[in-house]
């Protein structure tokens, strides 16, 4: 397996090994003014939790420009990663009930009440059919990172996959580690446009960067 191109979208940089749009700010202001310079046509954007927006953001940059973007497939798996799960949503959704006086739930809010929610959004932009899921981990575990996505590969429909840690605990505080990954061995791989191979010391380093 080869990791084919990363990119690490964090709460005031965004570092790849593809071209990163220009940006200001931090926060809040650094997703919109990215996802702005990008040049993105998609109003729903505006619409997600911040989990949501940094995870696809960060998978925008990672695929832009990629062969046959959106031919509907159902060979490539999401498989995401983090620690906080839903939290920074969760506590939004709960200031809507938190006043007997005013208890007013929202629907708008609530739907992004699941980590998962935020595959769903890189699946539906891209056209993945293919295998989705979302894992909640004490910490950054390129071990366990490394295992349980190369398990999904085991599946024979999958052949490629977008990966790695997708966290968020306040709207302000964010990051978006992807990874390309598909199955071929590096060395076939290194012909053919790069790349480096899918293992755990490689997944910690791109984590760090």
């Amino acid at each position: 397996m080869t990791i084919r191109s990363y990119v690490k979208l964090t709460s005031d940089r965004i570092v790849s090994d593809r071209p990163v749009p220009c940006f200001s700010g931090t926060g809040r202001e650094l997703l919109l003014s990215a996802f702005r310079a990008s040049g993105i046509s998609y109003p729903k954007f505006h619409k997600m939790d911040t989990l949501s927006k940094a995870g696809f953001l960060a998978t925008e940059i990672l695929l832009e420009g990629s062969d046959g973007r959106f031919v509907p497939r159902e060979d490539r798996a999401v498989i995401l990663f983090n620690s906080a799960s839903s939290l920074c949503d969760d506590r939004h959704y709960c200031k809507t009930i938190a006043d007997p006086g005013n208890w007013f739930p929202s629907p708008a809010v609530f739907v992004y009440t699941l980590p998962n929610i935020v595959t769903g959004e890189i699946a539906i932009r891209n056209k993945y059919y293919g295998e989705t899921c979302f894992y909640v981990l004490p910490e950054p575990d390129p071990e366990s990172i490394c295992r349980i996505v190369s398990d999904a590969f085991q599946d024979r429909m999958t052949s490629s996959a977008i990966c790695g840690w997708v966290d968020c605990t306040d709207d302000d505080t964010f990051e978006a580690v992807v990874f390309l990954v598909e199955d071929c061995i590096y060395e076939e791989n290194a012909l053919h446009g790069g790349g480096m191979p899918w293992n755990m010391e490689n997944i910690r380093t791109i984590l760090n960067k």
